[in-house]
């Protein structure tokens, strides 16, 4: 099989910040793609830019777009965790499958943990699921920088603990 060709950084990607209603469809797609995702989950994360373009900051999601010659490649979502100083929630990363192995989640939460910093944020929290088809997402959080701060067992569903990771920007 032949490998995927990385990503140099910022050359071959750009960034865009504000959703626009395509948005809707590419994360539908993107998320769909994974199989890791329900529908209802797939649903939620539609909700998210829904939500965004019809509040606009006061959502509370912002997001960072990454894209090559206009196709959206992969995406973040993330806010300020409300009654909190510093603290942001991770709410969504993902990448289009083909484009998977190329480095682009690295980079795409490089710029996240960027604006975070811009925003005032000092740490990001992230929760994943703790059964093993997860087991590459928790190690791209750990080999991030993230450190797993706790897990509450059977939370989603039996078997199926939640997993939360916190960085210290």
């Amino acid at each position: 099989m032949k490998e995927k060709p990385k990503f140099e950084r910022h050359k071959a990607i750009s960034f865009r910040y504000h959703a626009s209603p395509a948005d809707m469809q590419a994360v539908v797609e993107i998320v769909s793609a994974t199989g890791f995702f329900n529908s209802a989950e797939v649903d939620i994360a539609v909700e998210l830019v829904e939500d965004r373009l019809a509040f606009g900051d006061a959502s509370g999601y912002f997001f960072v777009f990454a894209e090559e010659a206009g196709r959206v490649l992969g995406y973040t979502s993330y806010g300020p965790i409300a009654g909190t100083a510093e603290s942001f929630d991770l709410y969504w990363i993902a990448i289009q499958s083909d484009q998977q192995g190329r480095g682009l989640g690295r980079i795409l939460m490089s710029e996240t943990e960027r604006m975070i910093r811009q925003a005032g944020g000092l740490r990001v929290y992230a929760e994943t699921s703790g059964r093993p088809q997860y087991e590459p997402t928790r190690l791209f959080y750990e080999r991030l920088g993230f450190a797993r701060e706790a897990q509450l067992k059977d939370f989603y569903a039996p078997g199926d603990d939640k997993v939360f990771y916190v960085k210290v920007l």
